[in-house]
């Protein structure tokens, strides 16, 4: 493993070691843990039938994983039931110890996650953010889910480090990483695997209605055109500056119905 792969674990040790510590952390865990270092090994052996059983068993624990329907991970809420600006629903966030999970197991059993090199961070953005916030966030306004509310609460640093760190930069990971890196690789099809991690990344908010899965797939396509011109950090900061665009120039979460 390269050092960056050494640094990633050595700071995924000491977060989860500190979890543990202040009891957010479960020994519950444990098999899921282990189930996820099995699977890393097998991705990793050279036998095509094993690589397949790792990956698909991994998906399975990632469902499970960004789904919390894992035992032992306790997240800290730290906000609660905020409302942010006039006719928001209340908001709720908690720190997240399992989802994480999903990001760091990619970085370090999928190294060829970092081999996209694109034309730099701020040539790739100029043209793919200002479409993909016009097309989300003007979207979303013309839908009626969201208003126009600037805001800047005093949590907003906290809400921030979170989306950034553990929203953004995991989800990017999975679909555009993982998703859209892998279906690239396996069938050599560039917009193929661009429009299958967006529709997917947009089921994954069909929970929220109809809207949310039209729009987080818009969304996916400029994330997806982001990771394709400037890898996968062009598509983290793609994706965070959208969410940090509608907490706090929208209203967030959406708007209450009625």
């Amino acid at each position: 493993m390269s050092p960056a792969h050494w640094i990633a674990l050595a700071l995924l040790g000491l977060g989860y070691a500190l979890a543990l510590f202040h009891g957010h952390l479960g020994l519950a865990t444990l098999p899921a843990l282990l189930a996820l270092c099995c699977t890393a090994l097998l991705v990793r052996r050279p036998a095509g039938w094993q690589r397949v059983l790792g990956h698909g068993l991994f998906i399975v624990l990632a469902l499970a994983l960004a789904l919390h329907w894992l035992p032992g991970f306790q997240g800290a809420k730290v906000i609660d039931k905020v409302v942010f600006s006039e006719g928001a629903l209340p908001f709720s966030m908690y720190l997240n110890l399992d989802k994480p999970l999903i990001g760091f197991w990619i970085l370090l059993a999928c190294p060829w996650i970092l081999s996209l090199r694109g034309r730099g961070l701020l040539p790739s953005l100029g043209l793919v953010l200002p479409l993909t916030l016009l097309a989300c966030l003007g979207g979303a306004w013309s839908l009626g889910i969201v208003g126009w509310a600037p805001k800047w609460p005093e949590q907003t640093w906290i809400w921030a480090l979170n989306n950034l760190l553990l929203v953004s930069l995991t989800e990017e990971l999975l679909f555009r990483g993982y998703i859209q890196g892998g279906l690239q690789r396996l069938f050599r099809h560039q917009g193929l695997a661009l429009i299958v991690a967006a529709l997917l990344f947009g089921l994954a908010h069909l929970g929220s209605g109809w809207q949310w899965f039209y729009l987080a797939s818009l969304a996916g396509i400029g994330y997806g055109l982001a990771y394709r011109l400037g890898g996968l950090s062009a598509a983290v900061v793609c994706h965070f500056a959208v969410n940090l665009t509608h907490f706090a120039l929208f209203t967030y979460p959406m708007l209450a119905p009625g």
